[in-house]
């Protein structure tokens, strides 16, 4: 081995140590200031809803009836709403996000019109929710109507179906852009391993792609979701804010993020607190929802190991 090939065996300089340090301190001091961030943000929600808690307990959580004017409160059809609204919408956008990222991560298509339409389903995530509420209120809402009248149903317009096909679409993009990277980012080597013992195109993006980009995918699926149970502004245009628990989606509906975004700021006393208690409870549902996500991926990438 020559001079010139051999390992250099300097060592780091204190400068560079130190920087180091530096960065290993500041980048933990981030983590945890964004985790008590976190904690701080859901502790001066119960705090608020201390007084709603007191008075009705777990009870706010199966009762129907929202009534400001005596005062009597309860959460079920906003919950029920907000979980069936946002899992409608990831059963229609993840075939279609996972779809269009395989589509655009591997050589369909010529890399100019990939890089396009990459651009395109990344634009729509700049889009204002109110936009897409007003696209739902004018263009969705009489689309269906006609659909539907086509088969003698009457459908009178904003629906639990409207606000979910609203969120499809919404978090369509965001799916669609983290799988891809996923599966863009995966080494080469996968692909050409897999093709190179006789596996198809297909079976080793199913057999081999996605499993080692699961993690990925898997995560912009609960971000996706995270988007779709917090989403108010589009939802509250296009899903009739009714506070009932129906099991047809064509009826109105409701959701936590809804009802905090119609009635947050003319409520008082009581009702404040019953707001920041539905809030608190939309906290709750999102943690436990991105705990079940690490329980799925740690299951699946173990399987795969």
């Amino acid at each position: 081995m020559t001079a010139s090939n051999a390992p250099s065996t300097r060592g780091r300089s204190n400068g560079e140590k130190k920087f180091d340090g530096f960065f290993v301190g500041t980048t933990l001091t981030f983590a945890v200031a964004t985790g008590l961030l976190l904690l701080a943000i859901a502790f001066i929600i119960f705090t608020d809803a201390i007084p709603a808690v007191r008075q009705f307990g777990l009870g706010f959580i199966f009762a129907s009836t929202w009534n400001p004017v005596q005062e009597t409160y309860g959460a079920l059809p906003m919950i029920y709403g907000t979980l069936v609204s946002a899992f409608l919408a990831l059963l229609i956008a993840v075939p279609l996000g996972l779809g269009v990222a395989i589509f655009l991560s591997e050589n369909f298509i010529p890399l100019k019109i990939r890089t396009v339409l990459v651009f395109m389903v990344e634009l729509l995530a700049a889009i204002p929710s109110v936009v897409y509420g007003l696209w739902g209120i004018f263009v969705l809402i009489p689309a269906l109507k006609w659909f539907f009248g086509l088969f003698g149903i009457q459908f009178t317009g904003p629906s639990m179906l409207t606000a979910s096909l609203i969120l499809a679409i919404m978090i369509l993009p965001i799916i669609t852009a983290i799988s891809r990277d996923s599966l863009a980012s995966l080494p080469p080597d996968l692909r050409q391993a897999s093709l190179g013992i006789g596996a198809t195109r297909w079976g080793t993006i199913f057999r081999v792609l996605i499993p080692a980009a699961i993690s990925g995918i898997v995560g912009g699926i609960m971000l996706a979701l995270g988007r779709a149970m917090g989403e108010t502004m589009a939802a509250t245009m296009v899903i009739g804010n009714s506070n009932q628990v129906s099991l047809n989606l064509l009826e109105p509906g409701n959701t936590i993020a809804s009802l905090l975004a119609n009635q947050f700021a003319e409520a008082k006393g009581l009702q404040v607190s019953a707001l920041m208690y539905a809030a608190f409870i939309l906290v709750i549902m999102t943690l436990v929802v991105n705990i079940l996500a690490q329980l799925i991926v740690s299951r699946i990438q173990a399987k795969y190991e």
